[in-house]
């Protein structure tokens, strides 16, 4: 599979970035987005979901996934689905109610993690 490379960037612009280099952006003339910080950014939380999706792996393991009915991605839509019902209580009329078990954060990195489960589990990268 070619390797996925949305920012356009070389191997080795992205090697630097994840390595902690100082050229963390391309083009900041297209806008007055401030990419670098951007980026830092996106790669804090993908650390952050990273770590998290590790952790829960432990705690559940595979097969919880592996062995939904219907097949690993069946039981990750399942799941997505339970989380965007959540989300949508959580936020109707354009509200953010305060959750007693769970915020509304943690429903949104359990999607983020769905989605990279199901990447593994179509890659083939996923036990069963």
């Amino acid at each position: 599979m070619a390797d996925y490379n949305p920012s356009g960037r070389t191997r080795l612009e992205r090697q630097d970035i994840q390595s902690g280099g100082q050229n963390l952006s391309s083009d900041n003339s297209r806008s007055d987005t401030n990419w670098a910080e951007f980026e830092l950014n996106v790669r804090d939380v993908m650390l952050e979901l990273g770590d998290l999706l590790i952790k829960k792996h432990k705690d559940y393991g595979p097969k919880n996934i592996s062995n939904s009915p219907y097949g690993a991605t069946n039981g990750l839509v399942v799941r997505m689905w339970d989380k965007i019902a959540r989300i949508v209580n959580l936020t109707k009329d354009g509200k953010k109610i305060n959750a007693e078990n769970e915020p509304l954060e943690d429903s949104f990195k359990d999607i983020a993690n769905y989605g990279i489960i199901g990447l593994l589990v179509l890659r083939g990268k996923w036990d069963n």
